[in-house]
């Protein structure tokens, strides 16, 4: 699973570290046989493989991270801790509603963040949306999306978990939105211990998710690709995507596919007819 709280990481941190972890894929996955043959996802194959080496990943060094956190810190501390990074997204959102040409948008996640940022105390209180300004998510790869920009294929990035071809280029202007790509005042350490923070933060919001992945998924991998892009469409059409195509529709002369009710079956010609019985004398 994946959050959009990655694209806090700055741009040249993002790209040495999946340059880094691309060296270190040798984790073998199962592939079945009938990988590759959805349209959607032609390197199901290679993606296999690169999402078995994020889940040994997750597995033994991410997951065990965010149940200490889970453990430590009261579940407030994290809430404030949370909506604190949730807060300096407002600055990607807006940036992305007004390449879009969202004004009513821009205007929303613009005053989310001065509300939040002021009486919500640097985010920690999520004041907007207790007044009705519901948090809304945008990015670069929407806006490609919003200028008819096509998806491509599905991708799973080393890290940075399930994409596609489009969101995976969107995400490297979503990270100059960070203020972390400008902060150089701060010392290193300390900005990468608070990214550090903002990545187990994230993986502890979805403990319940993936436990609840793992036990009901049959094939992990599959429900969280067709996860993935369900929830990409539904952002890219706000909520109301359009219905699926429906193909090889058999419909009749009356616009109906209802099959036409059968016809009694004629009566058989060959069958004897029974005897009529004598006329009754009169006389």
């Amino acid at each position: 699973m994946t959050s959009d709280r990655e694209d806090l990481i700055p741009p040249r941190a993002r790209v040495a570290a999946a340059a880094a972890t691309a060296l270190l894929l040798a984790a073998c996955a199962t592939v079945p046989p009938d990988a590759g043959k959805d349209p959607r996802d032609p390197f199901e194959r290679v993606n296999r493989q690169t999402d078995a080496f994020n889940e040994r990943l997750d597995r033994y060094l991410l997951k065990p991270l965010a149940q200490g956190y889970k453990y430590v810190f009261p579940s407030g501390i994290r809430q404030c801790i949370s909506n604190g990074f949730d807060n300096v997204l407002e600055i990607r959102n807006s940036v992305n509603d007004i390449l879009q040409a969202k004004p009513v948008g821009a205007a929303t996640d613009t005053g989310r963040l001065v509300i939040n940022s002021t009486l919500g105390i640097a985010g920690c209180m999520d004041i907007a949306t207790r007044m009705g300004l519901e948090r809304r998510q945008q990015d670069f790869g929407l806006t490609l999306a919003r200028w008819g920009i096509k998806t491509g294929p599905y991708i799973v990035l080393p890290l940075f978990g399930p994409s596609d071809v489009r969101d995976g280029i969107g995400r490297v202007p979503d990270a100059y939105t960070s203020p972390f790509a400008y902060v150089q005042l701060v010392p290193v350490v300390y900005r990468n211990s608070l990214l550090g923070v903002s990545v187990i933060d994230t993986r502890a919001t979805l403990l319940d998710t993936t436990k609840l992945i793992d036990e009901m998924a049959l094939d992990r991998y599959r429900y969280t690709r067709d996860a993935y892009l369900q929830r990409r469409r539904s952002l890219e059409y706000e909520g109301n995507p359009p219905p699926p195509k429906l193909e090889d529709e058999d419909i009749g002369d009356s616009g109906s596919s209802s099959p036409a009710p059968a016809q009694p079956a004629p009566a058989d010609q060959s069958a004897p007819v029974p005897a009529q019985p004598a006329p009754v004398d009169q006389r």
